[in-house]
């Protein structure tokens, strides 16, 4: 069911609370050392400005544990705020929903901003406490959710404030919602799904939900051990979910039911210790020497996964295809990175360490779109219900 954004709803003369991530890198002298996320959010933010709604700003940072810690003010993201927006009054209200946060409300013009201090400074936000998400709510007309990252955790700045205010969707959610959605629900085809990452177990929602949805999946990264652990081979000191070996032999049974092509390396890079000097060569799958690690995918798989993600009309990727931090074993991972970017077709990329491959190697505005959260992205591709999506209103 679609969901209403900012654009179906009058925000004129109204008091919108926006939940953002704001929750950024700080240097130790408290300065915002990366301002990608503040940035990402400002789209919505200008589009309720231009429309005279006054812009009240919530958000976490960091984890303080439900206390008040200098350390995780918002204070230098205002600041930082501040210098993107120079010709917008932002007040910085003290508290998230004591006497600064009404005080700046009340005194507040349309156009204008206010950044509540930390939502986590309270305990009562993670836990969704009906309260707290009350007193967040009466501080405004409408609820926006704007912070993709924080969707699947019901707390009350993210789920709670929209059991008493209309709650709607800003451009970033949106925009997660539209694309993802439909690669999901309708893809073009063909469709091919890539993960990676280490452990098979913390990604089986995602396998088994898409084994149902694409024509292709792609299994690199730490993994694919257990699978080939699976299938009776040999793999050394490379990574291996033990619980999940038997998971293996069905997912790949399910698979063949589903006429799915399940496409796992064919060869490995192996080394001897896990180090970015250790000595490496690479070996068939099923030739992995005793007491040697596999920690990227080698060049035969590079090419069969390449023509694979090149010829797709909807790519989805999560996860690396080896160990991406050291150079010797990023090859893979850049490969497919720029199989994607090669794809004329669209390209997705779910958080976490996929995004920050793309990024790094500097093919982020060759791909469609590069999700804003890890864990939701995750979760959304298992076909979970995110509470702060469920919540917001319907079209």
């Amino acid at each position: 069911m679609a969901k209403k954004t900012i654009e179906d709803i009058q925000v004129e003369g109204k008091k919108v609370l926006v939940r953002v991530d704001f929750n950024v890198p700080l240097t130790e002298d408290g300065k915002v050392s990366d301002d990608k996320r503040i940035v990402a959010a400002l789209p919505t933010i200008k589009y309720l400005l231009a429309h005279n709604a006054k812009v009240i700003l919530c958000s976490h940072l960091g984890r303080p544990k439900g206390e008040v810690n200098l350390k995780y003010s918002l204070a230098p993201v205002g600041q930082r705020l501040a210098e993107l927006l120079p010709d917008t009054r932002i007040w910085f209200a003290e508290d998230t929903i004591g006497e600064s946060a009404k005080a700046a409300i009340a005194d507040m013009k349309e156009g204008e901003i206010v950044l509540l201090e930390n939502t986590r400074f309270h305990k009562e936000e993670e836990k969704n406490d009906p309260a707290f998400a009350k007193a967040l709510a009466d501080l405004a007309d409408i609820f926006v959710s704007d912070a993709f990252g924080t969707v699947h955790r019901a707390h009350a700045s993210t789920a709670g404030v929209a059991n008493y205010i209309p709650a709607v969707a800003g451009y970033l959610i949106g925009k997660e919602l539209g694309i993802m959605g439909k690669a999901l629900e309708n893809p073009e085809r063909p469709f091919v799904a890539i993960l990676g990452g280490a452990k098979v177990a913390d990604k089986i929602g995602v396998i088994k939900n898409l084994l149902q949805k694409c024509d292709s999946l792609i299994i690199g990264g730490g993994m694919a051990y257990t699978f080939f652990k699976a299938m009776g081979y040999e793999i050394g000191t490379s990574l291996l979910d033990a619980d999940s070996i038997e998971l293996a032999k069905e997912l790949m049974a399910e698979a063949k039911e589903r006429k799915v092509n399940l496409l796992l390396p064919i060869d490995t890079v192996v080394a001897t210790a896990y180090a970015p000097d250790a000595e490496h060569k690479t070996v068939p799958v099923d030739q992995i020497p005793a007491g040697w690690m596999g920690l990227d995918i080698g060049e035969k798989t590079i090419e069969l996964f390449r023509k694979t993600i090149v010829e797709a009309k909807t790519v989805i990727w999560n996860g690396p295809m080896g160990v991406f931090e050291m150079p010797a074993f990023a090859v893979g991972t850049k490969a497919v990175a720029q199989a994607c970017a090669d794809c004329e077709g669209t390209t997705i990329v779910g958080g976490g360490d996929s995004a920050s491959a793309v990024k790094k190697l500097g093919f982020a505005d060759k791909i469609t779109h590069i999700s804003t959260g890890g864990g939701a992205s995750l979760e959304f591709l298992e076909g979970k219900i995110l509470p702060g999506v469920a919540v917001l209103n319907d079209k």
